[in-house]
């Protein structure tokens, strides 16, 4: 009987966050947390699934077409684009689903999990083309994102499909450079309140593309994504008063990404000089777009007085987690720092993707 383990890693975002669904780039790392799936080949026609931290069990026929689909239901939206690609199931499997990766925490555990899952399926059964990280990536996003109509973008499923640090060009023709670097003193701070990603994102998105649309009646040709922040005042006239916020975020979270890239670019970055942009995407993020809870405030305020040289929120908002940059001298101080006011934290190491083991 045929046997398959795949990993497949958390997680965070260091630049972007509520930029993605506007085709524009983000920032952002897998990082040593992960979704494990261990298979075994069965002698049913059934795909068995466990997942034992949240005590749910799911039996799928291998030939189920799935022409109707739950919302949410990411194991058939999978199998469903999965066979679009030739991906065909011919024999059943027990597969065990389960990891050390925070559910609702802010570090994409869902991506994680349907990343594992076409993963592991692409390994038995194969495709209409070679499987690459790229593909996988690919499908996951179509499975998780675009079969359920969400306003997400493709940074969680090309961060944890390809590894590494990413900068992610996230317009249709997606394109993404691979930062030769790892990022010492990364930290993850879980704040314990569930994060409230669809509102939150829908919401925020609705608003930002209002904004670009009210722009666009008066200059068809405009482009955000080759729009500068110091742009911001020939434009902002023709949006209304209460989308005017959403364009400047926009704006100036891109310049912000920007400049990060440049950075990281060099052979030996300024990790203080990173921080010190991750602080002031957080104040966006915070202050206009409005995504933060108290706890979050909390953490970040107190990681930042423990010594860090950067601190932000990850992801949609609404509590989850935030991500910190630390000297070495100061990653316990500002561990414990987070801790006080959150729910933990943790050093994190930055991963190398999902992968077959």
């Amino acid at each position: 009987m045929r046997k398959i383990n795949i990993v497949s890693p958390g997680r965070t975002c260091l630049f972007g966050d509520h930029q993605d669904y506007l085709g524009l780039p983000v920032i952002a790392c897998a990082i040593d947390k992960y979704i494990k799936l261990n298979a075994i080949e069965n002698t049913t026609a059934l795909f068995k699934i466990k997942l034992p931290d949240i005590g749910e069990e799911r039996d799928i026929l291998i030939d189920e077409k799935f022409e109707q689909i739950k919302h949410r239901d990411y194991f058939a939206s999978s199998l469903r684009v999965l066979r679009r690609y030739g991906c065909i199931p011919d024999r059943g499997y027990d597969v065990e689903i389960q990891g050390d990766l925070p559910i609702n925490a802010g570090v994409s555990s869902s991506s994680a999990l349907i990343v594992a899952w076409i993963r592991f399926l692409l390994e038995a059964f194969g495709a209409n083309q070679e499987v690459t990280s790229i593909l996988v990536s690919r499908i996951a996003y179509e499975a998780e994102v675009l079969e359920h109509n969400e306003p997400g973008g493709l940074m969680d499923q090309y961060s944890i499909g390809l590894g590494g640090v990413l900068f992610i060009d996230t317009s249709e023709e997606t394109s993404y450079e691979i930062i030769p670097h790892n990022i010492p003193g990364l930290i993850v701070g879980e704040s314990g309140v569930k994060k409230e990603t669809i509102g939150t994102l829908g919401d925020r998105k609705e608003k930002a593309l209002k904004a670009i649309a009210y722009v666009k009646l008066k200059r068809p040709d405009f482009n955000i994504k080759s729009t500068s922040f110091e742009e911001y005042d020939e434009y902002e006239k023709y949006i209304p008063s209460d989308l005017k916020p959403y364009f400047f975020a926009a704006l100036k979270n891109h310049a912000i990404t920007l400049k990060a890239l440049q950075e990281f670019r060099k052979e030996n970055p300024d990790m203080k000089y990173i921080g010190d942009l991750m602080n002031q995407h957080h104040l966006i993020l915070k202050n206009i777009l409005k995504i933060t809870v108290p706890v979050i405030d909390k953490m970040v305020d107190s990681a930042i007085e423990a010594g860090a040289y950067g601190v932000k929120i990850v992801g949609s908002g609404g509590g989850g987690s935030i991500v910190a940059i630390a000297p070495k001298d100061k990653e316990q101080y500002v561990v414990e720092a987070i801790k006080r006011e959150g729910k933990t934290a943790y050093i994190v190491n930055v991963d190398s993707g999902a992968r077959v083991v």
